[in-house]
């Protein structure tokens, strides 16, 4: 059965994936302030992804939840190979108009999966169906997996702990936490307002 994380003790060497513009990684920068979320990557196997991040994994109202530019089963594939970053630039016609607004205010991101622009994420409300899956998981803390939701349709999941590290007021990114450092796997996602 395809899972969201293969489950290897692999080394992983990261090529240079960015040519125009590298993703800037926050961590390290002096300003930053970090805290640890529950995030979730959930979609059915012939639909779209989505992000959703929490306070916790039993809280009803999400942080924010993108529906991204990808499949399920095109992220899964991308994460088998061990180092997924996933980078959200504002999209140009948005920067002016949301640049008074906190960060993941912003309702459309163009998308680039590991150096590849894929298309654009969106911002969305929670749907019913939405609601359902992550109750469905308020027990689960960390773990990956699927929900059968009908027989010709599943749910693939990969929920756990992201470090959330805000740079500033126009950068910031959330890092898959493994506590046990044997998934061999690095997922990160950058969010970043260019103004330039």
């Amino acid at each position: 059965m395809e899972l969201l994380i293969p489950r290897c003790n692999c080394i992983f060497v990261e090529e240079e994936i960015y040519e125009k513009k590298p993703i800037p990684y926050f961590k390290h920068h002096s300003t930053t302030t970090t805290t640890t979320i529950t995030g979730t990557i959930f979609g059915s196997r012939k639909g779209k992804v989505s992000f959703c991040i929490q306070t916790n994994p039993k809280s009803t109202n999400p942080i924010l939840l993108l529906e991204l530019a990808v499949s399920t089963t095109t992220l899964a594939r991308e994460m088998r190979k061990g180092i997924v970053r996933v980078a959200l630039e504002s999209s140009t016609n948005m920067v002016f108009e949301y640049s008074s607004y906190s960060l993941l205010s912003i309702p459309i991101w163009a998308m680039y999966c590991n150096g590849k622009r894929v298309g654009f994420a969106v911002k969305r409300k929670p749907t019913k169906a939405d609601l359902k899956v992550l109750r469905k998981l308020e027990s689960k803390y960390v773990g990956a997996g699927t929900i059968i939701k009908r027989e010709d349709e599943d749910i693939m999941y990969l929920r756990g702990k992201f470090e959330r590290v805000n740079g500033s007021h126009d950068s910031e990114s959330f890092h898959l936490v493994d506590p046990e450092e044997n998934m061999g796997q690095e997922l990160s996602i950058f969010f970043l307002r260019s103004l330039n």
